[in-house]
């Protein structure tokens, strides 16, 4: 089972952002790490697992851990109906982040992915490693 780790940071939002990933996997621990000018907090958060998705083999089974409800919710719950309604909200809004949705839609259907949410800044250590990581490349 490979467990991932990933956060998202924006200085400002929307502003310079950064996102992270921690993979653990056979004993082996890589970070990876990115950023985007004129970015949004919630499209670092996005961009976090899918770029760690992109480094492990598909088919694989899968523990991901975020701290943003967004991207749990959105990923296990709402892309149903967003879906159904023609990528319309429940409010007939378009939904944001469409293109980052439908990337990581594709991910999430190439592996056995269970969805964990987890407290931001509690006593989870590689929550708050990977936040730090994240931030560290918002600031690069």
């Amino acid at each position: 089972m490979i467990k991932i780790y990933t956060d998202g940071s924006c200085i400002e939002n929307p502003g310079k952002g950064g996102w992270a990933a921690i993979i653990l996997n056979d004993g082996n621990k890589i970070e990876i790490k990115g950023n985007k000018e004129n970015a949004t907090n919630n499209q670092m958060e996005l961009l976090a697992p899918i770029q760690a998705l992109k480094k492990i083999p598909k088919g694989s089974k899968v523990q991901i851990f975020t701290d943003s409800k967004y991207v749990k919710s959105g990923i296990t719950e709402w892309i149903h109906n967003w879906k159904k309604n023609g990528w319309k909200t429940a409010s007939k809004q378009d939904v944001k982040n469409k293109e980052l949705w439908l990337e990581l839609d594709l991910l999430n259907n190439e592996f056995e992915i269970n969805w964990n949410w987890v407290k931001a800044h509690s006593t989870d250590e590689l929550n708050n490693e990977v936040d730090l990581l994240a931030r560290s490349a918002a600031n690069n």
